[in-house]
């Protein structure tokens, strides 16, 4: 059971020494670059932090593999080894937590058997769940960086915190990058099943043969890559650029028309946070912590999943009704003012760790 009321033990002027375990913590993917920003902003305070990712472990870069093995590789780091705080992200980094010494906190970036069903299906999403069910037990707190998950998880009688995913303005570029003089529309984020990728590819071939040109930016990578490519045959309109750094990342956001996550799951996308801080209108399925941060037609526009004829016309009306494309933008501009910036963030975690 969760215990927010543990206390610390530092000699005065000690700075606390902080391990942070997750499976990815470079690179464009929103778990990344929570994790990466994170430790940043903890680091900036005065705290001694040490990261344990898949990129300084061992994994094996194979389907149904990597966690896994991130899981086992991350254990033999962590194995009695003492921290004041050690805060776990997503459920494979929950083991190496239990095996270590300290306040543990485990953070859940969308609702995880959930997502291993969609990718692995149901068998092996049922193993997810009995091994969630009871992973959950182990930290002293948990939190989750959508509403809507911590509801859920709630249900399994837990006491669950929820703190959002963020954004730092001051990393926005004033510079843009784009591919042509053609609407751009972009995707970024990891190429997996759950993203539903597929239909954003359906939805863009609609509007060419419909005679409405636009270029398909996809930035990322992942174990769907290959499949993407034969679904994008014959479009020479879609672009895949593979992963890139974070900043070349955001240039390509600020100078495309519009984000499109047409994800079937989805947690707190921080590309959609990113999107709206840099004044790039937003469509994304209604699904997740998504409809947290999106109120269709005010600071986005929210379609149904696995409808590409829905995200088709969702892109034409951005690129046809100005008066619309312009609310949207200021209106999501606001929300990140207000409720998704890193300020508000760190200043929760630290209440968590009780430091």
């Amino acid at each position: 059971m969760v215990n927010v009321g543990l206390e610390i033990q530092m000699a005065e002027g000690e700075a606390a020494n902080i391990l942070l375990i997750s499976p990815t913590s470079v690179g464009i993917g929103g778990v990344a670059q929570h994790v990466s920003k994170l430790r940043e902003k903890l680091e900036n305070r005065g705290y001694n932090v040490k990261v344990v990712s898949s990129s300084n472990t061992i994994i094996l870069k194979k389907k149904g593999l990597m966690n896994p093995s991130f899981t086992v590789s991350a254990s033999f780091k962590t194995l009695l080894r003492k921290y004041d705080i050690i805060h776990a992200h997503n459920l494979p980094s929950s083991i190496p937590m239990r095996l270590s010494i300290g306040r543990k906190i485990l953070t859940l970036h969308g609702f995880y058997s959930e997502q291993i069903k969609i990718i692995h299906g149901s068998t092996v999403g049922k193993i997810a769940s009995w091994f969630e069910k009871r992973a959950l037990r182990w930290p002293d707190v948990v939190t989750t960086v959508s509403k809507r998950d911590a509801e859920k998880y709630r249900q399994y009688g837990l006491e669950v915190v929820h703190i959002p995913n963020a954004v730092d303005l001051s990393d926005m570029p004033q510079s843009e990058k784009r591919l042509s003089n053609n609407p751009q529309v972009i995707y970024v984020g990891r190429l997996s099943r759950e993203k539903g990728l597929e239909y954003l590819i359906k939805a863009i071939r609609i509007l060419y043969e419909k005679r409405i040109y636009v270029d398909l930016v996809i930035v990322g990578d992942g174990p769907e890559r290959d499949r993407i490519k034969y679904l994008a045959d014959g479009l020479d309109n879609v672009h895949l650029l593979g992963a890139l750094n974070h900043d070349e990342t955001l240039k390509y956001i600020r100078g495309a028309e519009m984000l499109v996550i047409p994800s079937i799951v989805e947690g707190i996308s921080t590309s959609i946070l990113e999107a709206m801080a840099l004044r790039t209108p937003v469509i994304a399925t209604n699904v997740g912590g998504t409809t947290e941060i999106i109120q269709h037609m005010k600071n986005g526009i929210l379609i149904q999943p696995r409808k590409p004829e829905q995200i088709a016309d969702a892109i034409t009306t951005i690129l046809t009704d100005e008066q619309t494309r312009r609310h949207i933008i200021e209106e999501a501009y606001k929300t990140i003012l207000h409720e998704y910036n890193w300020d508000t963030v760190i200043n929760s975690y630290l209440r968590i760790y009780n430091l």
